[in-house]
């Protein structure tokens, strides 16, 4: 029978093990950090413009004209929100029709089934460039007219949509046939059990990786710059580009505008993630 002071020893050391690994993941994130700022000052040197010769060897860095990077910043920077909405409007419709494919995909229907199947084969046989450029200029001989906005939306919705059914229906089986049974023997119909019980629990589980796409879709948006009507980062930073044999400059301008808007998109679905796992850990 253990003693009063021997819960005091134990106690003693389970503080010290906690000490011991609270430390081991300070030094561990302090080393991230400062690698972090080794690897940005480095990208910084790179792109400086400095002439240095070593051993009689002459070297000189990335020369960039910053007067022209300030100038053009604000430009290209209007195009961020577009591409926002671009991705928002896109990952709505991704998302209904991942529901209705996985849908599809589990229904017992043949009809419902090889239609769905077939979509999914279809738009994932053939590359997103081509379906945006389909949806721009070949419709357009059948009468049917798109702006390059929906158009970019109407290509990546259908593309993303297909991918993302796979998510879908993966989450849907993840519900246990157990508690749609038990709503069976109270009386639900399999609407109510779809609408009440498995969607909302589907859907717990299928955001982290929703939110993967959105921001997979977030830089495919740059695909929609070929349509020349859609004034997005890249169509922004291609234009002053050219216009001032600035491409080198632009391209960077918008690709940090990119990596900004993924970094700030990644930290609210980390967030998003942690919300989840903290409620899945209450219940």
């Amino acid at each position: 029978m253990r003693t009063t002071a021997d819960l005091t020893d134990v106690t003693k050391q389970a503080r010290i093990i906690q000490e011991l690994r609270r430390q081991k993941q300070l030094r561990f994130r302090l080393g991230v950090n400062a690698s972090y700022l080794v690897l940005l000052g480095v990208l910084v040197f790179a792109f400086s413009g400095l002439e240095f010769t070593i051993f009689g060897v002459e070297f000189s860095t990335i020369s960039l004209d910053w007067a022209f990077i300030w100038e053009r910043v604000p430009f290209i920077f209007g195009g961020v929100g577009l591409t926002i909405l671009l991705s928002v409007l896109s990952i709505a419709l991704a998302s209904v029709l991942a529901l209705l494919g996985a849908l599809g995909r589990l229904s017992k229907s043949p009809p419902a089934y090889a239609l769905a199947t077939f979509y999914i084969s279809l738009i994932r046989g053939t590359p997103l460039l081509l379906q945006v450029i389909f949806f721009f200029l070949a419709l357009p001989q059948l009468g049917i007219t798109l702006t390059g906005l929906w158009a970019g939306v109407l290509a990546l919705g259908l593309n993303y949509g297909a991918y993302m059914t796979e998510i879908m229906r993966a989450g849907i089986q993840s519900v246990g046939v157990g508690q749609r049974e038990a709503a069976l023997a109270i009386g639900m119909t399999q609407r109510q059990i779809m609408q009440r019980i498995v969607l909302p629990q589907a859907f717990r589980l299928v955001i982290p990786p929703i939110g993967n796409q959105f921001i997979a879709m977030l830089k495919d948006t740059s695909l929609i710059s070929v349509t020349g009507f859609v004034w997005e980062i890249l169509w922004r930073a291609q234009k002053v580009g050219r216009a001032n044999f600035r491409n080198l400059e632009a391209l960077l301008i918008a690709a940090v505008f990119y990596w900004i808007i993924t970094i700030i998109f990644s930290a609210v679905q980390a967030r998003l993630e942690a919300y989840l796992a903290r409620g899945e850990r209450t219940i």
